[in-house]
């Protein structure tokens, strides 16, 4: 990929990050999140906890031989498929290892898996330069609709 230190535009820069892509269960994003903010704000522009969260989807897996789950699993039968609901929960990082660490020490202590599913990537992340043009009609707020309905 090649080194977008020095673009810039009239919207804005791009600065480097690491994304993380955590495969957990829909009902634990909250509990990933809260507990990455315990160590790092999440911040993207004037804006904190910035996360996004897939549509509910499928993880697989053929679990080995003294695996968590043929451990704790009475009768679960090593090699045996077993299938769960999983959404991806992305984050992303400046390219700082101090940071990464924390919040990967964060994670680990509250996922419900030993071995959780996070893919770390590098990515540019997009920073608007701040539009004083409040009256542009494609911003929510000019937009007649607003805000999308909250979750």
């Amino acid at each position: 990929m090649m080194d977008l230190h020095t673009y810039h535009a009239t919207s804005g820069r791009f600065d480097p990050v690491w994304t993380l892509e955590i495969q957990t269960l829909p009902e634990d994003t909250d509990r990933l999140l809260d507990a990455v903010m315990e160590v790092y704000p999440l911040s993207y522009g004037r804006y904190q906890r910035n996360a996004s969260i897939s549509a509910t989807g499928q993880e697989t897996a053929q679990p080995e031989p003294g695996s968590t789950t043929t451990t704790h699993v009475p009768g679960f039968q090593a090699g045996a498929t077993e299938t769960y609901p999983m959404v991806e929960l992305k984050i992303s990082l400046p390219r700082d290892e101090a940071i990464l660490s924390r919040v990967m020490d964060a994670l680990l202590a509250v996922h419900h898996y030993e071995e959780p599913v996070i893919f770390l990537r590098e990515d540019w992340a997009h920073r608007a330069a701040y539009d004083p043009n409040r009256d542009n009609p494609h911003r929510w707020w000019n937009n007649g609709r607003g805000l999308p309905d909250k979750l």
